[in-house]
């Protein structure tokens, strides 16, 4: 009987079918990033902002102010009186001094007096000078409420690592395209929700909601796209998608800028996931996982519609196609790490995944402490993801994903390392190597994802991506707070702890098994032997070189 990858091949492996699906599930990738990075804008902070005094609503509608006016009259004049704050206010009965519409409220008290009067929190709310709103002047998430900015981030990580661990295993379960659906609706309801939000509490409970259904779109999109294609077409899928995903992260930019307004933002990020539910129609189940829950007959009218859709045709006998011999089981955390190759691998990605994201997120946050036109320092930093694609397209083909893979990490840690130590009076050569450290990891983000698909069996791939991507997520929700406590102690210290994490993310990764040029696993045994087959190969290919 033939195998899935004999019939795949007669079928065709990237033909008419696979790039129309592949270009569609590609957009997933824009949604995502989004999601992943909107709250740069929809939780900008405000740069102008005073405390609100209570009289100040009735005086302005009553003294017909402008914007300026308000500010000149309630907080300008009192500047001038040695005060000046964003977070406090004098506290004085100010309903007492609010009855001209030319003069400072404070102006009224007695000569001397303004030294004694004592400082109180803005009990009753800011005014904010900023064209483009957002959540922080929506829900007054300023002074000490600002935290909660971070807060929605790491609720939506948390999202993030629960959808990874759910609907990973529900996509291994009951289907690759059923779940892809479900969270896409699911994405796209909770982002319409946030979007009219009255307070904070809403928006964060839908935010881990929508962080969930996020996770659930993504990562089932690009197994599905990795399951459909041939094992030479793979590591093109695999970067490619994720291409689209820093597409994305360029896009994003523009339309904040060209909105003022953050919940009009959130709407138009949000409302593309209603639009996937057309895939519907459009892609069906991987036939990959229909042959794992032994439904081959299914499987085959799919590889039929597949090689039709390419203009190929299959042979009759081609209907009795296998995966393993073994059972239908579920898949479970303890098969992730039941036998020793499996183990190895398990660990080793889950500290890959959170050492890219750490390091990622870290290198994209510094960036942003340098003070500049956000939009066109986030649209540059964006840019430069770019080249880190092309690159593993370029070269994945001739030196394999593990020498990439450890090369790119390693580089990233060393780099990091250098721009620590450089002169600050060098900023170019600093700017320079910070780029390479940048390219470096965002290559390593890059091919975690793909590896990680091609190491682990048809049986529980879903679950498996899904489970070691939670520690990117994890990784996530440390990055912020790794950068911010470390810098306030030594500014280039995270850069240090970033080369540490890198370098051994790449010394650990030599362990792992060469996928080059392999079909991918359909169970735990072949992954088992995915050592010895990787040696033999590269032994192999040693062999044939010595007789050139």
């Amino acid at each position: 009987m033939p195998s899935f990858d004999e019939v795949l091949k007669e079928a065709g492996e990237f033909g008419r079918f696979q790039k129309k699906v592949f270009f569609l599930l590609c957009q997933t990738g824009i949604t995502f990033s989004f999601l992943f990075v909107g709250v740069v804008f929809i939780g900008q902070h405000p740069e102008h902002y005073w405390c609100r005094i209570p009289c100040a609503a009735e005086r302005s509608e009553h003294c017909a102010w402008t914007f300026e006016e308000e500010y000149n009259v309630t907080v300008l004049a009192s500047s001038l009186m040695n005060y000046s704050s964003q977070c406090k206010r004098y506290d004085v009965e100010w309903n007492h001094t609010c009855s001209s519409c030319t003069e400072d409220p404070l102006s009224r008290l007695p000569n001397g007096s303004l030294g004694k009067v004592p400082l109180t929190t803005c009990q009753d709310g800011w005014r904010y000078e900023n064209p483009h709103s957002s959540i922080a002047t929506e829900f007054d998430l300023v002074c000490d409420n600002k935290w909660m900015i971070d807060m929605t981030q790491a609720v939506l990580n948390l999202g993030f690592l629960i959808g990874g661990f759910t609907l990973g295993y529900a996509a291994d379960r009951y289907g690759r395209i059923l779940i892809y659906l479900f969270s896409a609706f699911g994405a796209g309801l909770c982002g319409l929700i946030m979007a009219f939000a009255e307070n904070i509490v809403v928006f964060s409970i839908f935010r881990f909601l929508q962080g969930v259904f996020g996770k659930g779109t993504w990562m089932t999109a690009f197994v599905i796209v990795t399951e459909i294609v041939g094992s030479e077409e793979r590591r093109i899928v695999g970067i490619i998608i994720q291409v689209f995903f820093t597409l994305g992260v360029i896009i994003l930019p523009g339309i904040a800028y060209l909105i003022s307004t953050w919940w009009w933002i959130q709407l138009i990020t949000t409302l593309p996931n209603f639009l996937f539910l057309l895939y519907y129609w459009l892609i069906p189940e991987s036939p990959r996982w229909l042959l794992t829950r032994k439904e081959g007959e299914k499987a085959f009218k799919v590889m039929q519609s597949i090689a039709k859709d390419n203009g190929k045709c299959l042979p009759s006998h081609f209907s009795e196609i296998t995966v393993s011999d073994n059972e239908v089981s579920n898949p479970s955390l303890f098969d992730l790490v039941r036998t020793p190759q499996m183990r190895k691998i398990t660990l080793i990605l889950m500290y890959a995944w959170f050492t890219s994201a750490v390091v990622y997120q870290g290198l994209v946050l510094r960036l942003g402490i340098i003070k500049g036109n956000l939009y066109l320092e986030f649209f540059i930093s964006a840019l430069m993801e770019l080249p880190a694609a092309f690159l593993i397209l370029l070269t994945i083909d001739r030196i394999g994903r593990r020498p990439l893979f450890v090369s790119s990490a390693i580089m990233a840690g060393i780099a990091c390392l250098i721009t620590a130590f450089l002169p600050k009076d060098m900023p170019s050569l600093i700017t320079s190597v910070a780029i390479l450290a940048r390219l470096g990891i965002t290559i390593t983000f890059e091919l975690v994802y793909l590896v990680n698909s091609e190491l682990y069996p048809t049986v529980f791939r879903n679950f498996g991506v899904s489970l070691c991507s939670g520690l990117c997520d994890i990784g996530g929700i440390v990055a912020p707070f790794l950068l911010y406590r470390l810098s306030d102690i030594w500014s280039e210290l995270p850069l240090i702890i970033y080369c540490i994490l890198a370098v051994l993310s790449g010394i650990l990764v030599i362990l792992l098994p060469e996928t080059k040029g392999l079909s991918l696993p359909e169970t735990i045994e072949d992954v088992e032997q995915l050592s010895s087959n990787s040696r033999r190969c590269g032994n192999t290919h040693q062999n044939s070189s010595s007789y050139v």
